[in-house]
């Protein structure tokens, strides 16, 4: 009897902007780094290519999900697997929890397909499954995730292509991630934020032209390994897209209390609004998490770059 060969298993990390972002949708660069939480596909063999749906889900996000997996299994062949899917990243706090997803998915996918998962291709598969979930997304959280790397992401203006160069650093690079309140809907925050811009045009031009300005010199500190640098800019850039109507008193408040923890820099990672995820850069993530654990606070730390140990 032919024993039933193994499950395949591939994973995608969620992400964190250390700088730059919604300043990214208009061609500026973003510095991004993959987390160590994520999402996990596992597969084993079946007659079609089909995925399990995870329970709790509304009419609305299943029939999404079902037509983005559609999508990546077009696009690598419909191999005939089994997919289901695992998550220890938090969901809607703009730690990158769709990419991941669709990162996982398209490597599975792929690996099924007899085919070599490379970041490239992940990435190809991947971005068919970002465009059903966010129409015309940036695409720096699915390269991010796709290259499991350090990148300084770039989209070429008034398209949808995009690229992302790797930046390394000679010194380990680790964060704290915080959640502070209920975050906003994403398509709520970034639609205030555009209607400001169209009122005020060259105001908001500058201010994400400087965001771009920061996140580039946030690359240069990174591959450098000039951290206190890092940290700055990303003071620096809290303060811009507090500029931009994007923060809130919850944000702020975790914002200082990292900084007050010791964090060379922090700053809310993602849209903004109301709530979300705020991110403080340490050189020692233990004690802040400790904490923050035992002051009720969700939080977690990861490393993004840098020599790790073996």
């Amino acid at each position: 009897m032919a024993s039933r060969p193994p499950p395949i298993e591939a994973f995608g990390a969620g992400k964190v902007i250390l700088l730059g972002e919604h300043s990214v949708v208009y061609g500026h660069p973003a510095l991004a780094g993959p987390l160590s939480q994520g999402v996990t596909a596992r597969g084993v063999p079946a007659k079609r290519c089909q995925l399990t749906l995870p329970p709790h889900l509304s009419r609305h996000q299943r029939a999404q999900l079902t037509a983005a997996f559609a999508r990546a299994a077009k696009a690598t062949g419909e191999p005939a697997v089994k997919v289901t899917l695992d998550a220890d990243l938090p969901l809607a706090v703009g730690l990158g929890s769709s990419a991941a997803l669709s990162v996982a998915c398209s490597r599975l996918l792929l690996k099924a397909a007899g085919k070599e998962p490379t970041a490239k291709e992940t990435a190809r598969v991947a971005w068919e499954m970002e465009q059903e979930f966010h129409g015309t997304p940036s695409g720096v959280d699915h390269t991010t995730s796709a290259e499991e790397r350090l990148v300084l992401y770039r989209r070429k203006p008034g398209t949808a292509v995009g690229k992302g160069r790797v930046v390394d650093s000679p010194k380990s690079l680790s964060v704290v991630v915080a959640l502070a309140g209920e975050r906003s809907p994403t398509k709520a925050t970034v639609g205030a934020l555009r209607e400001r811009q169209a009122r005020w045009p060259e105001r908001y031009r500058r201010l994400f032209t400087e965001i771009g300005r920061v996140a580039s010199e946030g690359a240069e500190a990174v591959a450098s390994g000039d951290l206190a640098a890092l940290g700055d800019a990303m003071n620096v850039n809290q303060g811009l897209l507090a500029a931009l109507g994007l923060s809130s008193p919850p944000l702020e408040e975790m914002v200082y209390r990292l900084r007050g923890l010791g964090a060379l820099g922090a700053k809310l990672t993602g849209a903004g609004g109301d709530g979300g995820a705020v991110i403080g850069l340490f050189l020692e993530p233990a004690p802040a998490v400790a904490k923050l654990t035992a002051l009720g606070v969700r939080c977690f730390s990861s490393q993004l770059a840098g020599p790790r140990a073996t």
